[in-house]
This record gives structure tokens, C-alpha cells and sequence, in this order.
């Protein structure tokens, strides 16, 4: 299942794309990158069955083993790509939030939209290695 992160505003070089290059690098999903501008710009369409998620602060908060249970369960029901989706400053339109199949909150703390990416794409490496049953992820 492709994981597609879609980020409104380019990241350009910064100690959080050096990150995102990192984890984007040790992912053995596949992944792609899109960036588009702050303002206009359309998300591309979905080539084949897709879920959407979007990074939105009124979202659920998931642990690490309950993204990657989610991805697994994607994966496993045929779903192609996963679209992980990055607002601009002013957040997402209740239409896409009512669009999406979920919204999804890194705590209730507001984040630099480039560390949100970053995390991001950490939190998909950490969920690929749980479902790999690599020992990256140590649960507490």
C-alpha cells in the first residue's frame, strides 16, 4: 500500500527535511511525497482505492501500535494507497473533514506544520516496523 503524504507548503532545505529524507529513505513501503502551494493548488485524485487522513488538531490521538493495527487493516483490505493529508496554516474545510475517513491529531499541542510532517513520517516508519515485527518500536 502506497502512503502518500500531501503537504501544503514546501519544506525546502531544514533540519525537518533532513527527517522527513530520513525516515522517507528507511520506509519499505512505498511512499511518495507531494507538495503543494499554501494557497490553491488542487490535491491530486486518488489513482485507486484510497483512504484519506487528515492531520487536523481536532483529531484522534492514536498510539503507535493502533496506526499500524490501521494501516494493516487497510493493507489487508485492498486498500492501494493511504493519503495522509496536511493542511495549510488556516486547517482543513469541514468539507474535507467531513470527507475524510479520519482525522488524526498529534496531541492537543499546536505543531510547526514542517514538524508535523516530520512526525508524520516518523509515525509511519514506526507502524510499518510493528507490522514487520522489527524491534524498532519498543512499547513501554
Amino acid at each position: 500500500m502506497l502512503l502518500h503524504v500531501i503537504a501544503r507548503g514546501k519544506i525546502a532545505r531544514s533540519p525537518e527535511a533532513e527527517l522527513v529524507a530520513r525516515y522517507e529513505k528507511r520506509l519499505t513501503w512505498p511512499v511518495k511525497l507531494t507538495e503543494l502551494p499554501e494557497t490553491g493548488g488542487r490535491i491530486p485524485e486518488p489513482a485507486s482505492p484510497a483512504k484519506t487522513v487528515l492531520l487536523d488538531e481536532r483529531g484522534k490521538q492514536m498510539g503507535s501500535e493502533e496506526m499500524a493495527a490501521l494501516l494493516g487493516r487497510w493493507r489487508d483490505d485492498g486498500m492501494r494507497e493511504a493519503r495522509f493529508i496536511l493542511g495549510a496554516a488556516d486547517g482543513h474545510s469541514s468539507q474535507e473533514r467531513s470527507e475524510a475517513d479520519l482525522l488524526l491529531a498529534f496531541g492537543k499541542a499546536t505543531w510547526p506544520h514542517l514538524l508535523a510532517r516530520a512526525m508524520l513520517m516518523e509515525q509511519l516508519y514506526r507502524a510499518t516496523t510493528i507490522l514487520a515485527g522489527h524491534p524498532y518500536h519498543r512499547a513501554g
